[in-house]
């Protein structure tokens, strides 16, 4: 959410802010409701006190033996009228708060300019993809293996699921638990086991509602959302919450299955595991005081990257540019992981700093020490990484002549010794 505040005093600039996403300007529209809704306000406010000024008059006025009529007239006026002034200003705040809440955060100034993913800007990259004559994706990897069966899965449950056997399926909970240690144990995060499930305004706070709810599954008759990433969660555990600064900044790190319709993506990666209704991820989300949040991100990016070296795999970190980050990010760095099969690097984290637009969202906020006013704290979010795609990579990067794949050695104590996946 925006601050209404600094709009009123540089709508100029909140303009400027959304035109880098290519969008028109709108604070006009911005400031016009909040200006009714304001006038509106005051009437109220001015009917009331005459209304208290009038109950006084009219016992006065028969103290006094004084007709007291035209007072009790204008009573039943401002009785009347009031509802009305009252619908009037609840409707204009709804409509204020409707245009608000569709309005994505206002990038950085650092953030590159840029239309799409194209205009995205290299900041480093790590490794060196290893020389594979004739290289495989991964679908046809695990097909050939046995391990992973797209037909059985859409016998059950249509498209864009997967089922994993064996190696495989071993793999990818051994990528999870990988992750996971690295993390708590070398990185001072937290591990969290959210709800799969949230409530809207959950959903409202990180961003996800109103403008993106085709994206979601909902649920029916206990009207709850499946959760898209655990980023919802994690991050809304100081929903509502005043945090004393001095415990921030709070890391915290869930795995959990994600659930996405994938609307609009038809025909992009219909074949494989890249884009699924359902995957694992393990998420890494910071709660911060405004002054420690550029800082926080460049070390949660650093997080993800520490998962892909210690497994081998080579990739870039790109800083996404206008036209490409997330709706709630003010600025968002994505890790792409090298794919022999695709001959490409593919997303496979994204670290994004939201600044204040969800804490006001979700009302969340942080106290100084020794001090009575607070402030809206800063919150991000990366993934360390998206599981599934990081088997993917381990399949593509490490595949062999014959068809079978080697385990990184990091991953090794995870799989109980074993070296290789082959038939």
């Amino acid at each position: 959410m925006h601050d209404l505040r600094a709009i009123r005093e540089n709508p100029e600039a909140f303009d400027r802010g959304l035109g880098r996403r290519g969008l028109s300007p709108v604070s006009s529209s911005v400031l016009d409701l909040d200006a009714r809704r304001r006038a509106a306000q005051t009437q109220l406010q001015e009917m009331q006190a005459r209304r208290n000024e009038a109950a006084k008059d009219i016992g006065v006025a028969k103290r006094e033996g004084r007709d007291a009529q035209p007072i009790l007239d204008e009573m039943a006026r401002l009785k009347e009228r009031m509802p009305q002034v009252e619908e009037e200003e609840r409707a204009l705040g709804v409509e204020l708060d409707a245009l608000l809440a569709g309005l994505p955060n206002i990038p950085g100034d650092d953030v590159p300019d840029g239309r799409d993913e194209t205009e995205n800007k290299e900041v480093r990259r790590w490794g060196e993809p290893r020389p594979i004559a004739n290289p495989k994706q991964h679908f046809e990897l695990g097909e050939a293996l046995g391990l992973m069966d797209f037909e059985a899965a859409a016998r059950m449950s249509g498209a864009r699921f997967t089922v994993l056997k064996g190696g495989l399926a071993r793999m990818e909970r051994a990528l999870a638990d990988f992750m996971l240690d690295i993390h708590t144990s070398e990185h001072g995060y937290t591990e969290v086991s959210p709800p799969l499930m949230v409530r809207d305004t959950a959903l409202f706070g990180t961003g996800q509602l109103p403008k993106f709810e085709e994206d979601l599954f909902h649920t029916s008759p206990s009207d709850h959302y499946l959760i898209p990433t655990s980023e919802v969660p994690l991050t809304n555990l100081v929903n509502d919450q005043i945090v004393a600064a001095e415990e921030l900044p709070l890391r915290v790190t869930a795995l959990t299955p994600c659930f996405r319709a994938e609307a609009g993506s038809a025909g992009r990666d219909t074949r494989g595991m890249i884009r699924q209704h359902q995957f694992w991820k393990v998420e890494m989300v910071s709660i911060t005081t405004p002054d420690q949040s550029e800082a926080e991100h460049q070390r949660m990016t650093r997080c993800a990257e520490t998962i892909l070296e210690r497994l081998g795999l080579p990739y870039r970190t790109v800083a996404l540019c206008t036209g490409d980050m997330g709706f709630s990010s003010r600025k968002t760095y994505d890790l792409e992981v090298w794919l022999p099969g695709q001959n490409t690097y593919r997303e496979i984290s994204s670290c994004s700093n939201c600044g204040d637009f969800q804490a006001r969202r979700m009302k969340a906020r942080c106290r100084p020490k020794g001090e009575k006013q607070t402030q809206f704290v800063h919150t991000l979010n990366g993934s360390g990484v998206a599981v599934g795609r990081c088997l993917i990579a381990v399949m593509e990067n490490y595949q062999q002549p014959d068809g079978s794949i080697l385990v990184p050695e990091a991953l090794r104590p995870y799989m109980r010794g074993v070296e290789r996946i082959s038939l």
